[in-house]
């Protein structure tokens, strides 16, 4: 039996891919990046008769984080992110919040460099640093289930963009790279933005590349 179950809502102004990745051994789970909607969230996990054990943030942008706090709060979960991406998440102007909306901060609890391996909710999952988008952006491998979280690094036939604080085109193109040349043929991409896509695809599609 395949052990990852994977759903995806999306959420928030700008129509957010949030994700909620369920070991079907044990029901335990993570989620990626709660756009908004914390009351919808949480209906949504108890509704996948899961047990939330870590959010997972590809970065810090306002329209990937504005449900995290009221998560972390009421499901005393911990938040994991890229530690060059701390900055990101406290400060208003740099995620963005203060721009398109109310002005808000993130506090994560453990941070990450690159090519950490981590172990939650049964899933060992493995760390790229993808800066580019923001200078913390990261991407989370599955290597067992051949399945990667891509934040706004790569989305289907494109890239994310650059001209947001932090942001860096030439370095979110070698991050785009380095994911694409990395990882299998058969993995899963899963965006932030957009629909799924592979890296075989992108490797012959991606006109970034």
């Amino acid at each position: 039996m395949k052990k990852l179950r994977l759903e995806k809502k999306v959420i928030g102004m700008v129509s957010t891919n949030v994700y909620l990745a369920v070991n079907e051994e044990t029901k335990e789970a993570f989620l990626v990046d709660p756009a908004d909607g914390a009351e919808l969230i949480e209906d949504w996990i108890a509704k996948a008769g899961a047990s939330l054990k870590a959010i997972l943030l590809t970065h810090g942008h306002f329209d990937h984080i504005g449900a995290v706090m009221k998560l972390k709060a009421d499901l005393q979960v911990p938040v994991y992110a890229m530690q060059a991406e701390k900055t990101v998440l406290e400060d208003p102007l740099l995620n963005a919040s203060a721009k398109f909306g109310k002005s808000f901060s993130v506090k994560g609890d453990r941070f990450l460099t690159d090519g950490a391996i981590l172990s939650v909710a049964g899933f060992d999952i493995t760390v790229y640093h993808t800066p580019g988008h923001t200078k913390g952006g990261a991407c989370y491998y599955l290597p067992e289930e051949k399945v990667l979280f891509s934040g706004d690094t790569i989305f289907c036939e494109s890239i994310g963009r650059a001209d947001l604080p932090t942001g860096n085109g030439a370095e979110l193109v070698r991050s785009a790279r380095k994911i694409l040349e990395a990882l299998p043929e058969d993995t899963a991409i899963y965006p932030g933005h957009d629909e799924a896509t592979s890296v075989a695809h992108e490797r012959r599609y991606n006109p970034f590349l």
